[in-house]
């Protein structure tokens, strides 16, 4: 069974306000003081913001277990600190962030001006286990089609600085203002994986094979593909369904490559405007078929991914639950969905806020 590991980032506020708060030195200050050796918790690019990374896990029922317990040790530490968390991809309220200090954040801000100034949103990454950089690769050129549609499923951002931006994931569009964000061609082999890393970082424009923000890629670190397309989930259990949806993807991939199955070429361009697609409708409009790259009902596409990674689901014991997540998803709505409803019943944007605070620990 592959192994899965999730990293969430949330956002410290003001839980009376809602208003972003710049404490998460002070938070992990905290976290170091109670357990000097804590390995969860890491600053991030900006002090509003607090990340997480669960160990690996190969029972999605463990993951999710794991999830709620770090949103909670986290809720706890802030709390000490008179902040909140809240698993908002994006601020409803007006922000200016506070840029974290570090070397490598200072040398963002000196190289990408006002994109690194405005760049406060809150993603998810999912880490699934590969065998080998073959694999790994085999198995990226097999996922793009179907990573829109995970944009979909997370899309927890429709506010910026104060308004509506219209989108579901507005996260995603903002974090497309880094150079090397997106979709990528297809690689083929590790061998051309790596000289692209190396020929990207040669050009001096980003500083190194860490800020190579492909839509999923090679971990550094880790044995794992990395796949970086979802917005922190506003609910936990719905960032289990992410997981275990990339879980699936990947094992669908790599049987298929071990099939000599040969993966669908789809340009850039129109993986990019699946992309934007997915972003601006999430679940409530059209997206484009990951097969035909033509408008189709968001219900539908789901119904697809769900037929693409049945074996896969099957084979771990997930299909139920998938089945399940996806079916209360389409009934209740994203994030994105749940805070427009929150603005909708209160016509207030700190209300948003602490409304989901409430859903962060549920």
């Amino acid at each position: 069974m592959r192994t899965v590991g999730v990293e969430e980032e949330l956002l410290l506020v003001d839980p009376e306000s809602g208003e972003p708060r710049a404490s998460a030195a002070a938070v992990l200050a905290r976290a170091s003081l109670v357990d000097p050796g804590q390995d969860v918790f890491e600053k991030e690019l900006y002090g509003q913001m607090l990340e997480f990374a669960t160990h690996p896990q190969a029972d999605m029922a463990e993951l999710g277990e794991e999830i709620v317990r770090c949103r909670k040790e986290a809720a706890r530490l802030a709390g000490e600190l008179g902040c909140a968390v809240v698993a908002l991809a994006s601020s409803p309220l007006p922000v200016s962030p506070s840029i974290s200090v570090n070397p490598r954040y200072q040398w963002l801000a000196e190289q990408y001006g006002i994109a690194t100034r405005e760049q406060l949103v809150c993603g998810c990454h999912v880490h699934v286990a590969v065998e080998s950089d073959e694999e790994g690769v085999a198995v990226l050129d097999r996922i793009r089609p179907w990573l829109p549609v995970l944009v979909a499923i997370s899309g927890n951002s429709p506010f910026w600085q104060g308004n509506d931006t219209g989108y579901s994931s507005y996260r995603s569009r903002v974090w497309a203002r880094w150079p090397s964000a997106g979709p990528v061609e297809l690689f083929r082999t590790g061998e051309r994986y790596h000289r692209l890393v190396a020929d990207m970082v040669a050009t001096g424009v980003i500083l190194d094979e860490g800020m190579a923000y492909f839509d999923a890629r090679l971990a550094q670190r880790y044995p794992t593909v990395e796949i970086r397309v979802a917005d922190v989930c506003l609910r936990a259990g719905t960032a289990v369904l992410v997981a275990t949806l990339a879980r699936a993807l990947v094992e669908t991939a790599a049987r298929e490559w071990r099939a000599g199955r040969e993966p669908v070429d789809h340009g850039v361009g129109l993986q990019r405007l699946a992309g934007w697609r997915a972003a601006r409708s999430g679940l409530g409009g059209e997206l484009l078929d990951p097969g035909t790259m033509r408008p189709r009902a968001a219900a539908a596409v789901l119904e697809s991914l769900l037929a693409h990674t049945r074996d896969a689901l099957d084979g771990s014991g997930d299909l139920a639950a998938v089945e399940d997540g996806v079916e209360r998803l389409l009934r209740r709505g994203s994030g994105a969905d749940e805070q427009r409803e929150l603005l909708e019943g209160s016509g207030s944007l700190r209300d948003v806020v602490t409304g989901c605070v409430q859903r962060t620990q549920e």
